[in-house]
């Protein structure tokens, strides 16, 4: 059985997830123009510095500084080599910060699909809805997923 466009590009970003470094939430990011994979991310500290599975997340004001969120990871990856994101989407585990929704609509994102609500903030949701960035949830059939790999077994 054959998984649709969402379903294959949101189990990219959920196995780059598996590659977080995070001790408290494990997110990825796929991001997607013309229905090809540009960049991925996933939330880890910076390139050569320690993780926080390694020595715990440096926590302030509830949030970890030491983490770099997988959307921003995605960016800076398109920044990095030169790949336009105008017009793409973005296929993230979770709903994005507000920080990350407005990183994401300045870099010309128009679609922003997620997996799983996560503290949903209410600015975020305005902005998408003001800067006509369409932003839904998307269902991840597991059993279609896992059919695949336990046939290959």
């Amino acid at each position: 059985m054959r998984i649709n466009w969402h379903e294959y590009f949101m189990a990219q970003a959920m196995l780059l997830s598996l590659r977080s470094t995070c001790e408290r939430l494990s997110v990825g990011a796929t991001i997607v123009k013309d229905n090809r994979i540009i960049a991925g991310g996933y939330n880890g500290s910076v390139s050569g510095e320690v993780h926080c599975v390694d020595e715990g997340c440096y926590v302030e004001d509830g949030h970890c500084i030491r983490t770099i969120h997988a959307e921003i990871n995605g960016l800076l990856q398109c920044s990095k080599f030169g790949v336009s994101t105008e017009g793409a989407s973005v296929y993230v585990t979770h709903f994005p910060c507000i920080n990350c929704t407005k990183s994401l609509i300045q870099a010309g994102i128009k679609n922003v699909y997620y997996r799983a609500d996560y503290k949903n903030h209410p600015y975020a949701i305005e902005l998408l809805n003001k800067n006509n960035v369409n932003y839904e949830l998307i269902e991840l059939d597991n059993k279609k997923v896992n059919m695949y790999f336990e046939s290959i077994e």
